[in-house]
């Protein structure tokens, strides 16, 4: 019997999401409740004993983050705004395939989410396939459930072998800043960069740039830092904050802890990006 997928929503001509045209798929669930998540719909775990590897071991530092786990946990989603499909890797693999003449030499399939390493049975299933079907594959994802312990690590070791690009956010170099803003430390998710810089596998890093919160100096020069110590980092990117998705949250009645904070001027994005080393 197949795995069953939890699959939030779907982009079949995705641009911004890995290399070329891509049939991006976001995955349902996630336990980082970042304070500017854009798809605070995304959080609820469709079935718990399916989607979850290890259990939410770390609340929030801070009063606002404690009020966005409490407030945001899975009993409190509404069903109507946390609407999901299931669907089996071989059909989403087949629904993908209709669009691959657009892809080109570097398009393909990413996934998302949500947390696509929360879902990593499905994940090795539909990668697994994609890479028969000669399907380039993306992993796009914050990295949150990493660990070396198994059953975790070795179904992850699997994934590697058909993954080729890993898209990784991080959020805050600093462990309780990180853990002020999303709910959880860093350590496990700098460790699961640095395993992918042992195993040699492509990794683009994704920034937020959020004024007030990740903008400094200390946050940005020490993300370069950490990104000097890894020689499998082939781009670097920095995502402007937006409000974009204040409506889901207050669809979700959950506080929206930012409203006040305005996205970053050009000039301060074209600082960031120089400091972080991006390339245009």
């Amino acid at each position: 019997m197949e795995t069953t997928g939890y699959i939030h929503s779907i982009d079949s001509f995705g641009s911004v999401d890995g290399p070329g045209v891509r049939f991006v798929t976001f995955l349902q669930g996630c336990h980082m409740r970042c304070r500017y998540c854009h798809n605070p719909d995304t959080w609820k775990l469709a079935n718990a004993d399916a989607v979850s590897e290890q259990p939410i071991s770390e609340n929030a530092a801070q009063a606002h983050a404690n009020t966005v786990q409490n407030t945001a946990s899975d009993s409190a989603a509404p069903s109507s705004v946390c609407n999901y499909k299931e669907m089996t890797p071989s059909a989403l693999i087949r629904q993908a395939l209709r669009y691959k003449r657009y892809w080109g030499k570097e398009g393909g399939i990413t996934v998302s989410g949500g947390e696509p390493l929360l879902q990593i049975d499905f994940m090795n299933e539909l990668f697994r396939l994609a890479k028969e079907n000669g399907v380039g594959t993306v992993l796009d994802t914050a990295g949150q459930p990493f660990t070396r312990e198994n059953p975790f690590f070795s179904k992850l070791t699997d994934l590697m072998e058909n993954t080729d690009l890993v898209m990784l956010d991080l959020k805050h170099i600093d462990p309780e800043k990180h853990r002020a803003l999303t709910g959880h430390s860093n350590e496990n998710i700098l460790a699961f960069a640095r395993y992918l810089n042992e195993i040699g596998k492509p990794m683009w890093i994704r920034h937020v740039l959020v004024p007030g919160v990740t903008d400094d100096n200390e946050n940005l020069h020490g993300i370069r830092a950490f990104l000097d110590t890894l020689s499998n980092v082939k781009k670097v990117e920095v995502l402007p904050y937006h409000t974009l998705g204040i409506y889901k949250w207050e669809s979700l009645g959950i506080p929206y802890t930012l409203k006040d904070v305005d996205p970053p001027t050009a000039e301060s994005v074209k600082r960031a990006e120089e400091i972080l080393g991006c390339q245009k």
